[in-house]
């Protein structure tokens, strides 16, 4: 479960506990035992008090339908569990072998695929088609051939590599792709290395990034306890199926689509920011590219910050003790996400990091906001046997929880005096972090620059304080003996992470783990739920809501349907992501979910999030394209989740227009660039914008899920002819759309060209991606969730 984190009161100790929803008591931790426990204590409390009505819907579905397995809150991230625990990697039923596969509803998913076992993430509008027995279908990929070779030098980390592999097979272009790995590098590099590469496949485009089985694989298997028999089993199946790949023997051929190639020893230290995953920045060049992003214009790379206000210092009072921020002050720094919490190598580095720091008498600023949200509860116990968790303490870095924190937006409040600093002075504040997505308004509305690292790299950069610093040339700071301290001095090397994984990480820790994992904990098993097979509908529930997906419903489908003189309810650009399009992070004070809220009787300070209001569609329709930092070109530079109605010319919130459009029955469609949808697997990026209204998107090209979603809502993808767009066809959005369709769907071919006209006589063709005849079916139907009632009900 990947969901709702917000902080409790800011604590000047630095627990910043969160409130994630995978939580676990571990009453075995002994290191800073009171400021843990009352941490982790605290958000549990919380976490139950604001969701029990999601808990409780769960734990009935766990009984109300058959083979639905619930995994308790408190177990961790579930691609991380999978990794660990649940990935078979060949099934053994009753005695017939065949290889594992997995498709989830998140986009990382894919990290199984470091692990040998097929899998890739589906929005939760076909997953819950193929839960109800519909199967999938897709346009066979091409799969593009990676070649590795090499070692990684000395210093340089699995995410350095990872955010090297991201740009370049964005760069390449893999949307719809699978990616295979493979070469003599691949030999040097551990499974949980490979996992953090697959991890990202969303992030550089792909359907799937996957790692073949071998030796690696199979020892990975069996440190994370499972059996002798079954690795074994594991490894004669694929031998006798010629899907196992031995390094030590003569390198097959192989035939792909296209290749790229990769020297390891080439990729280097580095970060990713500060908007985009892909825009990755090499350590030795960040001082002079965090300076051209202040004097760029407002873009992915570029702030638009005058010369003369870029050394503003703005000082204030943390907790009674002087501070001061500047543009590119880390003001969160997290270590998150299951990209890389699931590395011991990257984890037991940041340890080292600490260590060193506190040796030397380093230590955090405490107005820096610090997390630390492992993916497992195993890496918890290889950082207490390491002795290192202590060092992490001291710095700030408590365990807050097991769950996706920060990475998804759930960072929580900033203290409310770091906050006034940054809003009051309009400073471009940092967040640096483990995770795998930083596009605008994701991590934190105050943080304009967020930037991906290693583990130990958020560690040293909230050590550093800064962003703004070059690390080979400028201290970090000055130790308990007045000398400068450089980054040099506190970052470990190869061997003493490798020393410290070979003596921490222990197989033992996997099986206590994963032994306990269905037993819960007190707040789960103490949920009482109704043991009737059909859900009751509390009507006043502000959670759990009856969506009108079925609403009016026929058992005939409506049929093919054009679009007729639509009015456009927003204009994009390039790389508008499902976090600017679907409800996601907090609930603004000002938006129309808030207003809903406190229509109910809902308290400000318990309108919890997006993520654990999901459950509701009056919240989500509100929520959706309500991001903050959303640039709409109907608003002429203005940034923020409004728009144009364009009948009357007033400018409302983007919900607020689409209702009013709605009211008066007409239609409306979205237009947009590149790369639209790009991101996690939201369902909600296509189920709001059904429920405001939209009929069609008309887009130069479509993230692989998104596109896929839209369709399950019965909402039209359209792309535009290669070489054109919005603005080479001279569109304005003023305009009125209508799209010209065949009256029946088996007249509607996949891939088809079909003609969109103007009311004020343009005309331009677009190409509809419906990619398949079940894709049409589905639009047929209005929609894939329509389409499996009525053939359920036929049975």
């Amino acid at each position: 479960m990947r969901d709702a984190m917000k902080n409790l009161d800011s604590d000047p100790d630095k627990i910043n506990p969160l409130v994630p929803v995978d939580l676990v008591i571990d009453h075995s931790v002994q290191v800073d035992v009171a400021r843990s426990e009352n941490a982790v204590q605290a958000n549990m409390d919380l976490e139950f008090k604001r969701n029990k009505e999601r808990f409780a819907f769960l734990k009935w579905g766990s009984t109300a339908f058959r083979n639905m397995l619930v995994v308790p809150p408190g177990s961790g991230i579930v691609h991380q569990v999978n990794l660990e625990y649940l990935g078979r990697v060949v099934f053994n039923t009753d005695g017939v072998l065949y290889p594992d596969s997995v498709v989830g509803t998140d986009s990382h998913t894919t990290m199984i695929d470091g692990l040998g076992v097929a899998g890739w993430g589906v929005g939760g509008i076909e997953a819950e088609a193929t839960m109800l027995g519909q199967p999938m279908s897709m346009v066979l990929p091409g799969v593009v051939g990676f070649k590795l070779s090499g070692k990684l030098n000395e210093g340089v980390t699995a995410t350095d590599l990872v955010l090297t592999v991201t740009q370049m097979l964005r760069k390449h272009g893999v949307v719809g792709k699978f990616v295979e790995f493979y070469g003599e590098g691949m030999s040097q590099l551990s499974l949980a290395d490979r996992a953090t590469i697959a991890n990202m496949s969303p992030e550089y485009g792909a359907t799937m990034g996957f790692f073949p089985v071998d030796h690696v694989t199979l020892q990975y298997l069996k440190l994370t306890g499972r059996s002798d028999e079954t690795v074994a089993m594991i490894e004669a199946y694929l031998r006798a199926n010629k899907m196992f790949v031995d390094y030590n023997e003569p390198e097959q051929e192989r035939a792909y689509s296209s290749y790229l190639d990769l020297d390891l020893t080439n990729v280097e230290p580095c970060i990713s920011g500060p908007k985009r995953p892909h825009d990755r920045v090499p350590l030795k060049d960040m001082k002079v590219d965090w300076h051209s992003c202040l004097d760029n214009k407002v873009g992915f790379k570029g702030f638009a910050v005058p010369k003369e206000e870029q050394e503003k210092v703005v000082k204030f009072t943390y907790h009674g003790q002087p501070a001061v921020l500047k543009h590119g002050s880390v003001v969160i720094a997290a270590i998150t996400s299951c990209t890389n919490t699931s590395n011991p190598s990257v984890m037991l580095g940041a340890g080292l990091v600490a260590k060193k720091a506190c040796e030397l008498g380093l230590e955090v600023k405490p107005w820096v906001k610090t997390s630390l949200a492992p993916g497992s509860g195993v890496v918890t116990k290889y950082l207490l046997q390491s002795g290192l968790q202590s060092y992490l303490n001291h710095q700030g870095f408590n365990i807050v929880g097991y769950g996706c924190t920060t990475c998804i937006g759930n960072s929580g409040d900033l203290d409310e005096s770091v906050a006034s600093a940054v809003a009051d002075n309009d400073l471009v504040a940092a967040a640096v972090l483990s995770g795998n997505r930083n596009f605008e308004g994701r991590v934190h509305p105050l943080t304009r620059a967020n930037y991906l690292a290693s583990p130990p790299l958020v560690v040293a950069y909230a050590l550093a304080g800064t962003v703004d610093i070059d690390f080979e040339k400028e201290p970090i700071g000055t130790g308990k003996d007045g000398k400068s301290v450089y980054f040099k001095d506190i970052w470990p090397t190869s061997a003493e992470i490798a020393e410290a994984v070979q003596s921490s990480v222990l197989p033992d820790m996997f099986k206590s783990t994963y032994e306990a994992i269905t037993k819960g904990n007190p707040f789960w098993n103490q949920l009482s739920v109704p043991s009737s097979s059909l859900y009751l509908w509390d009507p006043s529930s502000t959670y759990i809501h009856k969506p009108p997906y079925f609403s009016g419903m026929t058992m005939d489908p409506p049929g093919a349907r054009g679009v007729k003189d639509a009015y456009c309810l927003l204009l994009f650009g390039d790389s508008i992501t499902t976090d600017h399009i679907s409800p996601a992070g907090s609930i603004h004070k000002d938006s129309p979910a808030a207003k809903y809220l406190m229509e109910r009787g809902v308290d400000r300070k318990d309108f919890n999030s997006y993520g654990s209001r999901r459950g509701n569609d009056e919240v989500m329709a509100r929520g959706t394209f309500a991001n903050i930092r959303i640039v709409n070109k109907l608003l002429n530079g203005e940034v923020g989740p409004k728009t144009v109605h364009i009948p009357t010319g007033e400018k409302l919130y983007v919900y607020d227009a689409a209702m009013r459009y709605k009211s008066a029955g007409q239609d409306t469609i979205v237009i947009a660039g590149a790369e639209y949808g790009s991101g996690s697997s939201r369902d909600w990026a296509a189920k709001g914008p059904m429920l405001q209204g939209v009929k069609a998107v008309i887009a130069k090209s479509f993230e692989r899920i998104h596109r896929s979603n839209l369709v399950g809502m019965g909402i039209i993808p359209l792309c535009f002819k290669p070489g054109e767009d919005a603005d080479t066809l001279g569109l304005t959005g003023h305009e009125r759309y209508t799209i010209n369709l065949p009256a029946k769907v088996t007249d509607i071919k996949p891939g088809q060209d079909i003609t969109v006209t103007t009311d004020n006589g343009k005309s331009f063709t677009c190409t509809v991606r419906f990619d398949t005849e079940v894709e049409l079916a589905y639009f047929d139907h209005g929609g894939i969730l329509q389409y499996v009632i009525r053939n359920l009900t036929k049975q």
